[in-house]
């Protein structure tokens, strides 16, 4: 890894440090939000990628690369796989960020070898510090996007290890997908299961405000076969939600985990999502629903979402963090080891 130091946008970090206004920074060249914002869509569309200043944020070159592989479409592009989420992973999103049109480009191409590998990543910028959260309070949690001229402190996100205000980044990566969510819409109805799930776990962060993508969810679960995706759905919705209160929804979540006719893993995302959209004390029944629910093979098998995949960890799986956390949190937490294998 280079120098953080060689990056432009360590004088900015470093302004900051040395308690410069944030705000004296927003709408510039190191704003990755006001970069995002101003992609031309023909550069987005026919890839022009060295219309992108990547090379303005910490590892942008490296981010470059990988979205150049992955487009070849060559048995080399699976070296590009992987790049945006392991940056991610380790507290980097800026340059991240720059990848995310491109990678939807990328899923939306059907005939693509490598785009199942573009969608899993095109998320991973719009997400921050959601790695073992499993709580009522945190598990879908969103922050709206932030006005250029609405900015006094770093926010709830705090900086990245570089410095770089992480809140920033994470706003540029949910504009780019609400830029796309036309296209990320049609992935819901793709014929791989996988690409749906993940179609939704992306548009599941847009902050577009209207009704349309709520609507999406729930039409595509209607027509839905697969009980993964309806699970997916139902989270994507409650998700959605959470960032876009709206009290019919919430009472349409509580609908969903109380039928006995749908399917275990429906009913439980269901709950998840109810208790993640209300304060109320979790009723009686909806405790016996998941406790008789959520056995080991389910949750195990419920690993295939990836809200349940990123909030397991010290040998939990999700769904099992998520039991403990929301309907037993004077249970104390495990031993902490993020390589232990999920029990």
């Amino acid at each position: 890894m280079s120098d953080r130091r060689t990056d432009p946008t360590f004088g900015m970090c470093r302004a900051l440090a040395d308690g410069a206004d944030l705000s004296s920074f927003a709408g510039g060249p190191f704003d990755v939000r006001a970069v995002v914002a101003g992609l031309r869509i023909e550069a987005k569309n026919g890839f022009l990628l060295d219309e992108v200043p990547w090379q303005s944020f910490p590892q942008g070159g490296r981010v470059r690369e990988a979205v150049h592989l992955l487009r070849t479409g060559a048995p080399a592009g699976r070296s590009g796989a992987g790049v945006v989420g392991g940056m991610c992973a380790d507290d980097m999103r800026a340059a991240a960020a720059l990848a995310v049109p491109f990678l939807i480009r990328i899923a939306a191409d059907t005939r693509h070898p490598h785009r199942a590998n573009a969608l899993a990543e095109a998320s991973s910028p719009a997400r921050a510090r959601h790695f073992g959260i499993a709580t009522r309070d945190a598990l879908l949690l969103h922050r709206a996007a932030t006005p250029y001229d609405d900015i006094d402190d770093y926010d709830e996100y705090g900086v990245e290890v570089t410095g770089y205000p992480a809140g920033w980044s994470v706003a540029a990566a949910r504009a780019a997908i609400t830029a796309d969510t036309a296209l990320l819409q049609l992935l819901l109805d793709d014929p791989d299961p996988t690409i749906r799930i993940d179609a939704a776990y992306a548009l599941a962060t847009a902050t577009d405000r209207s009704l349309a993508i709520r609507s999406a969810f729930r039409t595509r679960l209607a027509a839905e076969p697969d009980l993964f995706v309806r699970a997916a759905l139902v989270l994507a919705v409650a998700e959605y939600t959470r960032a876009h209160p709206h009290p019919p929804t919430t009472a349409w979540m509580r609908e969903r985990w109380e039928d006995r006719t749908a399917a275990p893993e429906v009913r439980l995302a269901a709950a998840i999502g109810w208790l993640c959209l209300t304060d109320d004390a979790a009723p009686d029944d909806l405790r016996a629903t998941v406790e008789a629910l959520a056995t080991d093979d389910r949750a195990h098998a419920m690993e295939v979402l990836s809200w349940m995949a990123f909030a397991g960890g010290s040998g939990e799986t999700g769904l099992a963090r998520c039991v403990r956390k929301m309907l037993h949190p004077e249970q104390p937490d495990p031993d902490e080891d993020p390589w232990a294998p999920h029990r």
